[in-house]
């Protein structure tokens, strides 16, 4: 009884930790190692709808939303649309590309290593999503994942590309 209490309870703290936001607010600017070899400016990017998504290999929830990231990317990419997957493990780029070799996908994925990119965007849970307008300026933030984000990503990528 004592161990469905407190996976039930686990499951609540979880659950409240994952939300989303309305944000605003020019996006910092970095540039980071790409697992293709070369570096990535967001500044880069500048004209095109971004979502930077925090994401780290432990992370079941990270995990499950990986392949619904995919999916969006391959649907968007052609219109204007770009997702950069900022890997935080400390010092553990090889422990990523492994995972990335069993579950591969085809937007860059980037290492923050000493984590100066996620404290800049001052994430605390993982994932964590940033979705940047054309303008540059952040929009939405997700913090978490639940099943059923990824729509609400679509949406406010939709919307994005339509302005």
């Amino acid at each position: 009884m004592l161990r469905a209490f407190s996976v039930f309870a686990m499951t609540l703290l979880v659950a409240s930790l994952a939300w989303a936001a309305t944000v605003s607010g020019p996006a910092p600017n970095f540039t980071l190692q790409s697992n293709a070899g070369g570096q990535v400016s967001l500044a880069s990017l500048k004209g095109k709808v971004v979502m930077v998504n925090f994401w780290a290999t432990w992370c079941v929830p990270c995990r499950q939303e990986m392949p619904h990231l995919e999916a969006l990317y391959e649907k968007y990419n052609g219109l204007g649309f770009e997702l950069l997957a900022v890997n935080v493990e400390k010092n553990n780029a090889e422990g990523a590309r492994k995972w990335l070799q069993e579950t591969p996908v085809t937007f860059p994925v980037l290492f923050d290593p000493e984590n100066q990119v996620t404290k800049l965007y001052k994430v605390q849970t993982m994932p964590s999503t940033v979705i940047i307008g054309r303008d540059g300026t952040m929009r939405f933030m997700h913090n978490g994942y639940k099943p059923g984000y990824e729509n609400d990503y679509q949406t406010q990528v939709r919307a994005l590309l339509r302005e």
